[in-house]
């Protein structure tokens, strides 16, 4: 009696539908590893963005905290475009002082927080010379300039305050004691007028972040002078 074989393979259908199957698993894990990468790259740059704002709020900081009054010259000054400071040098004494500068400009089209920072000057013509130009960086730098800046973040806006008589006020106000100015040298044999003001007790830094950020928003940072005895915020 013949014996039937009674094995049975697949059809061409339940094939190509177990391909189909196999597929659509594929794109769906493709997707999903897709869609995970695109997420861990994004927390990253919302990560990075948000150390280097701290980066650079720890640095405005610590040039507060270095401020050093010069004998008619003015310490901390701001003219509504750059806040220029003079402070100790991070490094040893006889590196001399540090002039920075503070500003924000739009570069292809879109506003950022700058930070520049002048040779050790240990001079009171080379401080001067300095100090003209970090208006000039901020106004219109050029290439040796913009090799001293950092970019720290995207801003839209900033404003500066200072904690004098009890309140804050207007820096550019007349509420500060101003002394008399004298004439000093400034670069290239031009006579710059420089006066002298306290420094004051406190300065608040208001930044407006643009959306897209890590952070955006109104960001408000309040330093005091550590020689109040206060401590700093």
């Amino acid at each position: 009696m013949p014996r039937h074989n009674t094995s049975k393979g697949f059809t061409l259908i339940e094939v190509l539908v177990a391909i189909g199957i196999l597929a659509l698993m594929a794109v769906m894990s493709w997707r999903g590893l897709d869609g995970m990468t695109r997420s861990q790259a994004q927390t990253q740059q919302r990560m990075d963005e948000v150390q280097t704002l701290q980066t650079g709020l720890a640095q405005w900081s610590a040039d507060l905290d270095a401020l050093i009054a010069q004998p008619q010259f003015n310490a901390i000054e701001w003219d509504g475009l750059v806040l220029r400071l003079t402070r100790r040098s991070s490094a040893a004494d006889a590196d001399g002082l540090l002039v920075v500068g503070w500003t924000r400009r739009v570069i292809d089209g879109t506003g950022y927080w700058l930070r520049w920072q002048s040779p050790p000057v240990r001079s009171r013509a080379a401080l001067t010379d300095a100090w003209q130009q970090a208006v000039l960086w901020a106004q219109n730098p050029g290439e040796e300039a913009r090799k001293r800046e950092v970019t720290v973040t995207p801003l839209d806006q900033w404003q500066i305050f200072y904690f004098r008589n009890d309140a804050w006020s207007n820096p550019q106000s007349s509420a500060g004691a101003v002394l008399p100015s004298i004439p000093a040298s400034g670069a290239a044999g031009t006579v710059v007028t420089v006066s002298s003001q306290p420094i004051p007790d406190g300065v608040r830094l208001v930044l407006t972040l643009p959306p897209g950020q890590a952070l955006s928003g109104t960001l408000t940072r309040d330093w005091v002078r550590p020689t109040l005895g206060g401590g700093k915020s």
